[in-house]
Order: C-alpha cells, then structure tokens, then sequence
C-alpha cells in the first residue's frame, strides 16, 4: 500500500476505486505530475476514469493537505504528494523534470531582516533551475 494511500486511510477518507488508483498514481518519490499526466497514468489502469474525477480528487486531496499543489514553471500545476517532509525543488529548465532537494540550514536564516521588509516570514519555498544531465549533455 502508498504511502499516500496509508495517510487518506488514516484520515477515513472514503477510498473508491477510482481515487485509489489517482492515491497510487502520485506514490514515490519525486512524483510531481500535472492533472493530465494522473488522468493519463491513472487510465492506463482504469480506463473509464473520467477527467473530472482526477480534478475533484486532487483538489479534495490538496484541501485535506495530503497533497501540495505546486506551480513551479508558472504554467501548469503540479501535484507533489510529499508533505510530511519540508523541501524544495529542483527544475530541468529543458525538460520540466521536477525533484525534490532537502537543503542543508534553515532557508529561513537566508533572508536577511533589511529583506525582508517589515514581514513576519512564516515559511520558505525555494525553487532552483538548471539542466539535468541528460540535457545537458544534449546542449
């Protein structure tokens, strides 16, 4: 069972099987998909889900918190089932893959207080940008 499918569990959230298979679609790691990339994957098991089903069951599952809803190339949202550990993000800015980095420090310490412009800063979020290997070795 995912670990994702275990949490929903354990919050008795009623699992269909339509919303199992979408719960096992965004099991592991560096799992950040978009709603047509769960809607394709999740039909290559069950063909007869329907798009709707995909949107309703992330936007229940972002409202629970056992999903993140990210926007990270300022086009498409992604789904990020990784919450219980904070993390950021890394970007191929050739092929859009997405991993999940654990930096080392708290980013909160990188803001100095003149930055940060009379906020109480609550949490950081910090997406970094380059090129995977594979493009890279293509450029």
């Amino acid at each position: 069972m995912s670990d994702l499918v275990t949490r929903l569990r354990q919050r008795s959230w009623r699992m269909t099987p339509q919303r199992r298979v979408i719960a096992e679609t965004l099991d592991g790691a560096h799992v950040h998909y978009t709603a047509d990339e769960i809607l394709e994957r999740a039909a290559g098991r069950m063909p007869e889900i329907s798009r709707a089903t995909v949107y309703n069951t992330l936007n229940e599952m972002v409202a629970l918190g056992e999903v993140l809803e990210l926007n990270l190339d300022g086009r498409s949202k992604r789904y990020d089932p990784n919450v219980e550990h904070e993390h950021h993000h890394l970007i191929c800015e050739g092929c859009g893959a997405t991993k999940d980095v654990h930096t080392v420090g708290n980013p909160m310490d990188w803001l100095p207080g003149d930055e940060r412009h009379g906020f109480a800063v609550t949490r950081a979020s910090i997406t970094f940008r380059g090129l995977c290997r594979e493009c890279a070795a293509a450029s």
